[in-house]
């Protein structure tokens, strides 16, 4: 069993435990919070049940880095991000540090590592060749936020007494905007695509502003596009999975978590594995209406496989996929960037990549919306609005800088028009109830004419 101690404003979780000469043991992990601290005591007590416990020992970095992932980036990590870092320590952190013991990391030796890395020769990772010749500063930033997660838990399991890395210099990193096809490019693109594939996964991205791998994942159950529903301005998708290619040691080492499917291989293969798996956040599963135009593409695509299905029988695989090969299997990722770069290059088109849909649709719903960022968070999936304002509020200036305008001309340029306006309605009205009255005194002023209108008035 384990306890949780209160020392100054930090709680550490204490256990026994028996070392490899079979001698007992205590040791001491240092929390923050409370919260963390009752997080670990819960999982420690767990695996000491079941015999599953590894009590943090290490000594240098790869030792840590091990220990780490092995504890913490199982339980916490999807499958890509756990590959992704375990990629960033087998290629650029175990090889130039790794040796290092940890009572020798310092603040200086991880800034000089940090500047080294600018000049280390990217890898090909999982037969993908890498677009820069040398690391770029955006991957040592990740490499960063790994390490000080990875540091932080050494801390806790006091392996460490600081993290070295707290407040590392970091190499600049500038961003550059994705560009993106206005509506015109794309129903021009549109109007010359003869890839149906392509051409619906091009609708689907731009109006619902899906991920590839939501897109490609989704299945006929998820999907409402029948007659009443179109009719009503009703039909929808729901994302609630995605299709993504998977490294099989990831896949065993966190227990296929999050796997909804796997698909059987096509051939034989060690390495991946294709699966419909979670997405990676709560705030990616959600409801997403559908224009009529873009409903009624689906109902054809529905009636097309159905006749695929008749024309193969058995031979055809039923996944009851949306996006789906002549034989039933899905299609991957690869394919469609493929169908893209044809379709760009043959028509001489702006250069994007797929993803850039997904950007212009969310650019396009907040021009069309006039900025509401909770609608737009709510098709696009993001997990917080902070984020589509972080990255889209060019967009809002815009609006913004239209109604500066809006209120130059309205009240500053024509301060003056609206009173002097009024004044001019208000003698009007004086002139027109002057002459009223003069009238019905002369009318009065005849004794037959004020006879005649006291008759009408009586039996109005």
């Amino acid at each position: 069993m384990a306890s949780i101690v209160k020392r100054k404003n930090r709680y550490s979780v204490v256990y026994s435990y028996t070392d490899e000469n079979g001698v007992k043991r205590q040791k001491w992990e240092t929390f923050a919070t409370n919260a963390e601290a009752k997080k670990r005591k819960v999982q420690v007590e767990f695996e000491q049940e079941t015999g599953t416990f590894i009590v943090p020992t290490a000594s240098t970095v790869s030792d840590l880095l091990e220990e780490y992932m092995s504890i913490y980036g199982v339980n916490t990590w999807a499958m890509s991000t756990y590959e992704a870092r375990r990629s960033l320590i087998f290629n650029y952190i175990n090889p130039l540090i790794g040796d290092m013991k940890l009572e020798e990391v310092t603040p200086r030796t991880m800034d000089k590592y940090y500047q080294s890395l600018l000049s280390v020769k990217a890898k090909v990772v999982n037969n993908r060749k890498p677009t820069h010749e040398y690391l770029t500063a955006h991957t040592v930033r990740e490499i960063h936020k790994l390490l000080r997660n990875a540091f932080n838990q050494g801390v806790k399991w006091e392996l460490m007494s600081r993290n070295p890395v707290q407040n590392a210099t970091l190499p600049k990193e500038e961003h550059k905007e994705r560009d993106i096809w206005t509506a015109e490019t794309l129903f021009k693109a549109l109007e010359v695509c003869d890839d149906d594939n392509l051409s619906l996964a091009l609708n689907l991205a731009f109006s619902c502003s899906l991920r590839m791998g939501e897109m490609l994942g989704l299945t006929w159950d998820c999907i409402d596009i029948s007659e009443n529903s179109i009719k009503n301005d009703c039909a929808y998708i729901f994302v609630n999975k995605e299709l993504q290619r998977v490294n099989r040691n990831a896949l065993e080492q966190l227990g296929e978590k999050g796997v909804i499917f796997k698909f059987p291989p096509a051939v034989a293969s060690t390495h991946t594995s294709l699966v419909l798996k979670e997405p990676k956040t709560k705030t990616s599963i959600r409801k997403i209406f559908l224009p009529k135009t873009v409903a009624q593409m689906l109902v054809s695509r529905r009636e097309d496989i159905e006749n695929l299905k008749e024309l193969f029988g058995d031979e055809y695989m039923d996944f009851n996929l949306v996006f789906a090969s002549s034989c039933g299997r899905p299609i991957e990722g690869q394919v469609i960037n493929r169908a893209l770069a044809k379709l760009i290059k043959d028509n001489d088109l702006p250069p994007v990549v797929f993803h850039s849909f997904r950007h212009s649709s969310i650019t396009y719903k907040l021009k069309l919306n006039g900025g509401d960022m909770k609608s737009v968070q709510g098709d696009s999936g993001h997990a917080q609005v902070k984020m589509v304002a972080d990255v889209y509020s060019h967009i809002i200036d815009d609006d913004r800088r239209i109604n500066a305008q809006r209120f130059e001309e309205q009240f500053y340029q024509s301060k003056a028009a609206p009173v002097a306006e009024e004044v001019q309605e208000e003698t009007k009205e004086e002139t027109a109830s002057q002459t009223d009255q003069e009238m019905l005194l002369k009318l009065l002023a005849n004794p037959e004419m004020a006879a005649l209108l006291k008759t009408l008035a009586k039996n109005l």
